[in-house]
């Protein structure tokens, strides 16, 4: 009897939670499944960082496409989403310093301005007013490196930011 009591609430505990929508981080999406092809091409540069919009887009467009259900391409035709947004802010800060008060370690943080619709009918799906990521990351000085802190900020952080980007866009959060 207590074999089967137990069994029983196994099975009802197994049961209730396959269905309770859960997936890994990074995995799941709540986008509607017809949306299979997004039409993206470079997010507007609102800062005074050159180049900065290129390499995040580089990275975002990568990253839907990895996602293995999505293709990414830079035209309407034929698509049945369109993304579009801004970077709105780069800062860089540094957070801990060496014995010569160089800084060894920075916070990044990117603002973004960004928004996915439908096509043709532009409904909205997900939009951030204000997508904010940050990362730190350690720098190792040295005389000819130490000029040029934020294209070294921007190579090391545009990757996971992507990837934190297109998870919010697909989760809706």
């Amino acid at each position: 009897m207590r074999r089967a009591a137990l069994i029983a609430a196994v099975s009802g505990a197994l049961g209730f939670t396959a269905g309770c929508g859960y997936t890994l981080v990074g995995k799941g999406s709540s986008l509607p499944e017809n949306i299979r092809v997004v039409e993206f091409t470079t997010l507007e540069n609102m800062t005074q960082r050159v180049g900065l919009e290129q390499r995040l887009s580089g990275e975002i467009a990568r990253e839907l496409a990895s996602r293995g259900r999505f293709k990414v391409q830079a035209t309407a035709d034929g698509a049945d989403a369109v993304l579009t947004g801004a970077v709105v802010g780069f800062n860089l800060f540094p957070v801990a310093f060496d014995s010569q008060g160089r800084a060894t370690d920075y916070q990044v943080q990117i603002t973004t301005r960004a928004s996915l619709k439908t096509l043709p009918d532009e409904k909205v799906l997900w939009e951030n007013p204000a997508f904010t990521f940050r990362d730190n990351y350690q720098f190792n000085a040295t005389a000819a490196t130490y000029v040029d802190r934020e294209n070294d900020a921007i190579d090391r952080v545009a990757d996971r930011y992507a990837q934190s980007l297109v998870t919010s866009m697909l989760e809706g959060f």
